[in-house]
């Protein structure tokens, strides 16, 4: 045999192509070949057609009575959804158990520290589960991770609900920004609501984990469970006997153990699953998290120049004349333009405010608006929308800065409420959102998404570690130094943040203020975990000065005026 032939192909090196076409894909011209002899046993090969009288077969007909099913469409959410992860990994799974565990036996009793110990262990799962799935920690996934985290330390600061509310819901809600890591408008209010459509996904991704786990390892599952067994049990035996033994340390244990009865397990169970299902629901949104960026808005249909512009120079022109009032009625005193209105000095204030409050939310709406129709087509268009927006948004920043003068005079003569202080901060949060829209005007619009969203996390995590009832109560302190009214009902009513101002007053008004709250705190007798700062400390202060005081001396300071003369009127509003 010659060096130089060729090897006929095997299996491995693919199939032949065609007899009619040629490796490059070029057709071959049809030569006479002669007839090979078949070999012997072989099957006879079927006749060949045209493809004409392939064309012209007669199809059977369709049958009438036969259910077509329509082929099921993909969904919006499994567009946005890249691939299912892979299976749970150990480590993410421990945490989520590890996460349950801990609402189960913390979450019962309130919340303050517990908070923060319970998000520790979900999200380090969150992390497990986001780098087996090959993602990388970006700088926003750090800044809304920590930034959930640090919301979490309100619960263990401050002993007000509101505050509190507010904090752990802006927690999670930056926490599932973390999972999702969206930019534009839609896909930052999408992806803060996010965590709650990964539930029931993040449950079944557990299920399957578990039971791929538990296929061919029964013996190393079952030496476990003993492990634990054994351990607990030596807990126990050992914890008791030192209890028994030592009443100091007995009395460290019970402190630090969660008191679990019976009555409660139905409540500790519901605590359980949700907490299972919270930190399973992070972990699969960090291995595949919905891309609500994918979700796009069209931007709306441009409008002329004079079609666009012209709204809005008038309402600039509105805006400029309101300024330029506001700027007399500084100048010239609020005593006169009381007089020409014919308004009493609360009314005045307080309509203001309103009125001033919804003007500024409403620009931020025409500002969207005019955003999504502003010319693009020719040049000088942007230098236009510059001009006219920059305008209406410095000018609704001097109409910020009214409404907030209006509140704090209101306050200097009223006191500071709940209500007050919300609504005052609702203002300043909406300046500073119109201060990022002008910075986007000039440095771009890309992060102003996110900065807004940074900005609403900061300004709650800020409202809460101010203590609002602290600065109810100290502000309300300070006016009755300066001879004007106070409202004890009022005070009694607050948090345990506000013992510290309330402890300044002098009898009987302390006591009377403080009663309340100090019955509300001997009622409940929460655990080093479930216990805030701000309520620990108003019990020490308690404990060494208590709210001793007959009802017939706090009878008069609540009824008529609440100790007020008629000069001074109070409002509650």
């Amino acid at each position: 045999m010659s060096d130089h032939t060729s090897p006929r192909p095997g299996p491995s090196d693919g199939p032949e192509p065609p007899d009619s076409v040629e490796r490059t894909g070029t057709p071959q011209q049809d030569t006479p070949a002669k007839a090979q002899p078949e070999p012997p046993g072989t099957a006879a090969e079927p006749p060949r057609t045209s493809a004409y009288a392939r064309q012209n077969v007669p199809q059977h007909p369709a049958d009438p009575w036969r259910r077509h099913h329509p082929q099921p469409q993909p969904s919006a959410v499994s567009k946005l959804r890249p691939a299912e992860p892979a299976v749970i990994s150990a480590a993410t799974l421990c945490c989520a158990v590890a996460a349950a565990v801990l609402s189960a036996l913390l979450l019962g009793d309130g919340l303050g520290v517990n908070a923060l110990i319970v998000a520790v262990p979900a999200a380090l799962g969150a992390h497990f589960a986001a780098r087996t799935a090959g993602r990388r920690l970006r700088p926003w996934t750090a800044v809304w991770a920590l930034g959930g985290l640090a919301l979490l330390a309100v619960p263990a600061l401050r002993d007000a609900g509101w505050p509190v509310f507010l904090a752990v819901v802006s927690a999670l809600a930056l926490g599932s920004l973390a999972l999702h890591g969206s930019r534009g408008w839609l896909g930052v209010f999408l992806g803060s609501l996010g965590l709650l459509c990964a539930v029931a996904d993040g449950l079944a991704w557990g299920g399957r984990g578990v039971r791929s786990r538990l296929n061919g390892s029964q013996k190393r599952l079952g030496g476990v469970i003993r492990s634990l067994g054994v351990a607990v049990v030596l807990l126990v035996v050992f914890g008791a006997l030192f209890a028994s033994a030592d009443a100091a340390f007995a009395d460290v244990l019970g402190s630090l153990m969660p008191d679990v009865s019976v009555s409660d397990s139905p409540w500790r169970l519901l605590l359980f699953v949700t907490g299972l299902a919270g930190a399973l629901a992070a972990g699969y949104a960090a291995a595949a998290p919905v891309r609500w960026d994918g979700i796009t808005v069209r931007p709306g249909k441009a409008r002329g120049r004079l079609e666009w512009a012209l709204p809005l120079i008038v309402l600039d022109l509105l805006f400029a004349v309101f300024v330029t009032v506001q700027l007399t009625v500084l100048l010239g005193g609020y005593d006169k333009v009381m007089a020409a209105t014919d308004l009493s000095y609360s009314a005045y204030a307080r309509q203001g405010f309103w009125q001033l409050l919804w003007a500024t939310v409403l620009t931020l709406l025409v500002i969207a608006l005019a955003l999504r129709w502003a010319p693009r087509g020719r040049d000088g268009d942007r230098t236009l929308v510059r001009a006219v927006l920059g305008t209406l948004c410095l000018l609704t920043l001097t109409v910020v800065a009214s409404a907030l003068r209006r509140m704090d005079l209101y306050v200097d003569a009223y006191g500071l409420t709940r209500l007050r202080i919300s609504v005052a901060a609702v203002e300043l949060w909406l300046g500073v959102v119109i201060a990022l829209i002008m910075a986007a005007g000039f440095f771009g619009a890309r992060l102003l998404p996110r900065a807004v969203a940074a900005s609403a996390a900061v300004g709650v995590l800020a409202f809460g570690l101010i203590s609002p009832d602290g600065l109810i109560a100290e502000q309300n302190v300070h006016r009755y130094r300066a001879d004007r009214s106070i409202d004890v009902d009022y005070l009694g009513g607050l948090s345990a943040d506000a013992v510290p101002a309330l402890d300044k007053l002098p009898e009987p008004l302390r006591s009377c203020a403080l009663r309340d709250i100090e019955r509300s705190l001997d009622e409940g007798d929460a655990p080093w975990y479930a216990t805030s700062w701000g309520e620990a400390r108003a019990r020490d202060i308690l404990r060494k000065r208590g709210a001793d005081v007959a009802e017939e001396y706090c009878d008069p300071l609540r009824t008529g005026g609440r100790g007020v003369d008629e000069s001074d009127p109070y409002d509650p509003y």
